[in-house]
């Protein structure tokens, strides 16, 4: 791995190429008349080392802590669960959730700690803590989620998160996106420096041969310099023997400072069975003014 700039390269076995991995466990209860009593518990795993979370210091139950009602009318939900942006980049980019080569999860959610200095987009985590969620039922293939994060800051009761994401599924047409005001960090409530904006539209169309995917979002953060950042994807799948082979290319540009990052992954996803797969992946990472990175990687999934 040698993400752009990064000095050297590093050789790892490492966890979650192309899914953070995770375990838990979920129940639901049938209360009658179509209502229902539902929970989860999900937990981060580093399944290369045996350690709990996604990093340092991450929460137990940073995946998923909540309850909910639900039925006809949809479904209340309260607790920790995904933050607004999260699903829809999802399943708006053609390598999902993947936090080691997916360009869009990069450049959205992951921070460089490296001389590049580089800041991630979502400024709130992909999870949000203390929230309650209303879900939508699904009508003619749309449906949507309205979240609010309570800040729980004293005497700043104006200090929260709130959000919305909507998605609609349509035969081979898969629309979706999302957008965020965020005044607190997660998943332990922290108060942001400056409050900051986000949104994301997200599109894909499958012909069966090919499934291109196409997105474009806006940042906004509402400091001295009132900086802006734009991220533009464009990406493929295509099935390809007993898989599915896989490209992306994401280009994010930053007003202050003024520079633009650029990451290209390349890959082949093969199913050995429905729920075990195995991967290789090529990525190509750069960033203004910085070393170049490439990477490479090959893994197995399973899921159960």
């Amino acid at each position: 791995m040698k993400m752009a700039g990064d000095a050297k390269s590093k050789s790892v076995v490492d966890s979650g190429g192309l899914t953070t991995s995770w375990f838990g466990v979920k129940g639901t209860e049938d209360l009658g008349g179509g209502l229902k009593a539902n929970f989860n518990l999900t937990s981060f795993i580093k399944v290369d080392t045996g350690t709990q979370g996604r990093f340092t210091n991450d929460t137990f139950f940073s995946r998923d802590a909540n309850v909910s009602l639900s039925g006809g009318f949809g479904s209340v939900l309260l607790g920790r669960w995904m933050a607004p942006n999260f699903l829809p980049s999802v399943i708006g980019n053609p390598l999902g959730d993947s936090f080691t080569f997916s360009p869009l999860i990069l450049h959205k959610d992951v921070p460089l700690f490296n001389g590049s200095g580089w800041s991630a987009m979502t400024p709130a985590d992909t999870g949000w803590s203390n929230q309650i969620v209303y879900s939508t039922p699904q009508i003619g293939g749309f449906s949507a989620n309205v979240q609010y994060q309570f800040g729980e800051q004293a005497g700043k009761t104006g200090k929260n998160n709130f959000g919305a994401n909507f998605f609609y599924f349509g035969g081979p047409l898969t629309l979706t996106g999302f957008y965020e005001n965020a005044d607190i960090g997660n998943p332990v409530n922290t108060l942001l420096a400056n409050n900051h904006k986000y949104w994301m539209l997200l599109g894909a169309y499958d012909f069966g041969m090919v499934k291109p995917y196409l997105s474009y979002g806006e940042k906004k953060i509402d400091n001295a310099t009132s900086t802006k950042g734009k991220t533009f994807q464009v990406g493929a799948s295509a099935p390809l023997g007993n898989g599915k082979l896989l490209a992306e290319w994401v280009k994010t540009e930053w007003s202050t400072p003024d520079v633009s990052r650029k990451t290209f992954t390349l890959g082949y996803d093969y199913n050995l069975s429905k729920r075990t797969d195995v991967y290789a992946m090529y990525m190509n990472d750069k960033i203004t003014a910085q070393t170049n990175g490439n990477s490479f990687g090959v893994g197995i999934r399973h899921r159960f």
